[in-house]
């Protein structure tokens, strides 16, 4: 059974940063991130095609946070810039039933467990 494994969460003051990664078995699939903050809904924030070549952000993080991947470590990295308090949230990684971006939750197929990312104020 496929699982995907998360580390790197933590606390960290506004405008700082942090990285979170995910080691995940399997190829051709695409990869991404999701977040759930307290009383919201679970929300899209960033994706990565196997190739590495192609990526997409949600509005809100972009310009601020990068995914990439490294395939022959089969892990997924999600670089946090710039954080504000209101990226506070369990980041979910998240890999795709197939080849396409996981950009909403009916396209993934398995969910890591999360970590937990806190921004002070």
């Amino acid at each position: 059974q496929v699982q995907l494994v998360e580390s790197g969460g933590g606390l960290v003051q506004a405008g700082g940063s942090l990285r979170v990664s995910c080691v995940a078995s399997g190829r051709g699939y695409g990869m991404g991130w999701f977040r759930q903050a307290p009383m919201k809904e679970r929300e899209f924030v960033a994706a990565i095609k196997w190739s590495g070549d192609y990526t997409l952000y949600a509005d809100s993080v972009k310009g601020r946070f990068t995914i990439s991947r490294d395939n022959a470590k089969n892990t997924v990295y999600l670089q946090m810039n710039s954080l504000k308090p209101e990226d506070t949230a369990v980041y979910y990684c998240v890999r795709s039933a197939d080849f396409r971006l996981p950009t909403v939750i009916g396209r993934v197929d398995i969910w890591g467990q999360g970590t937990q990312v806190t921004v002070s104020s």
